[in-house]
């Protein structure tokens, strides 16, 4: 057997269909009026929350839209990690306007409550019936997502991150027909990020592109989107941050955060954000600083499985001397998270660590720790949090 027929043999199966046109570059917010149009938009449910309404992001989207349709509602009631409460909010304003098209701009926390009325709005039921992947039977309303962060990718992704507000737990909802139609990517709309969210959501940009390029669901395709986010984001991460209204590092980032999304959707994720989602629900740790503690950890716990992979990812990282690959990629996200300003410690965000069992415990049932490439046990979990107090 030759070597080309052992390279071709050696690849994993995929099935890649891109369903989201992407839009990106300086002022592509004011192509929104065509895309509705060409969507045939008419009466549009405008999904957002309070600090972007307050930005003027929103007045401008329904500007631009009241152009091009019958009618538009607005719902900025949106709060981070949406729960069933906002998602109810929101498709009860869906059915007095009896809307058929959706926009969300925001954050990831906006476009998974946008994602989440459509669900609803659509197939009825409750959110938890969409828990998992493919459970919608219905087509879903036409989205156009207008990302204002740079963090979740969650307009490149058909899954929305619902939680219930008793368990915290938070439910992955999956169905492709979820997927947004268009993501308008305009970075001079992220310019009005605090520093702190620009802080947490490109850490956890940088979490997607390092664990998905990983995770046991890999493929070549999803290693594309992880290589170049994490060549983007890693190298503009600590300019955008000094310089806020720096629209070329802003836009990468904006861009970067996309592609991991899109990495995302073709790989899934891994351990790590098993254990930042505890810390979210129980501790109220914001999500990207919970996965900045977790991510360096988990990286030196899959060096065994994964030298390889990691040594693409450190390529990319400059002076990086004789240490192993993953190493690298460890200390550089260590660094860029230290640079900006967030924790690196659990006590430093109020984590009781002796409630790590419990963490643990929670931690094994999330979603993603069955894609992590090497297998975590409950008390694999315990040992990695007890690194990262």
């Amino acid at each position: 057997m030759s070597e080309d027929q052992l390279l071709i043999e050696g690849l994993p199966n995929l099935d890649y269909t891109p369903r989201t046109r992407v839009i990106y570059g300086k002022g592509k917010v004011d192509e929104l009026r065509e895309c509705a149009e060409s969507l045939g938009f008419r009466r549009v449910l405008v999904v957002s929350d309070p600090g972007v309404r307050e930005a003027g992001h929103v007045d401008r989207v329904v500007s631009a839209l009241l152009d091009a349709v019958e009618s538009v509602t607005v719902f900025d009631g949106v709060e981070e990690n949406p729960t069933t409460h906002h998602v109810a909010i929101g498709l009860e304003r869906a059915r007095e306007a009896r809307v058929d098209s959706l926009v969300g701009i925001g954050g990831g926390s906006v476009l998974d409550c946008a994602k989440g009325v459509n669900f609803l709005y659509t197939n009825g039921g409750r959110i938890q019936d969409y828990w998992g992947v493919g459970k919608a039977e219905s087509d879903m309303l036409p989205m156009i997502a207008v990302p204002t962060t740079a963090g979740t990718g969650s307009e490149a992704q058909s899954f929305a991150l619902i939680s219930d507000p008793e368990s915290h737990q938070k439910m992955a909802c999956g169905d492709k027909k979820a997927a947004c139609k268009v993501a308008i990517l305009d970075p001079e709309l992220t310019l009005s990020m605090p520093g702190d969210v620009a802080a947490a959501t490109g850490i956890d940009a940088l979490s997607h592109a390092v664990e998905s390029h990983v995770t046991k669901r890999r493929n070549p395709v999803s290693q594309a989107f992880s290589r170049e986010a994490w060549k983007l984001l890693s190298a503009h991460f600590e300019r955008a941050l000094r310089e806020p209204d720096d629209v070329e590092a802003r836009g990468a980032m904006l861009l970067g955060a996309c592609l991991a999304g899109f990495a995302i959707e073709n790989s899934m994720l891994g351990a790590a954000h098993s254990l930042a989602n505890p810390l979210t629900a129980r501790f109220g740790v914001v999500h990207g600083v919970a996965v900045g503690l977790t991510l360096p950890h988990v990286i030196r716990y899959n060096a065994e499985c994964c030298a390889s992979e990691y040594a693409e990812l450190a390529s990319f990282v400059p002076e990086h001397g004789n240490l192993g690959a993953a190493e690298v990629v460890a200390a550089r996200f260590e660094a860029l998270r230290d640079a900006v300003g967030l924790p690196g410690r659990l006590g430093e965000v109020g984590v009781d660590a002796s409630r790590l069992a419990e963490l643990s415990a929670e931690a094994a049932k999330q979603w993603t720790a069955q894609f992590n490439p090497r297998s975590v046990s409950v008390d694999d979990l315990e040992t990695l949090y007890q690194c990262a107090c």
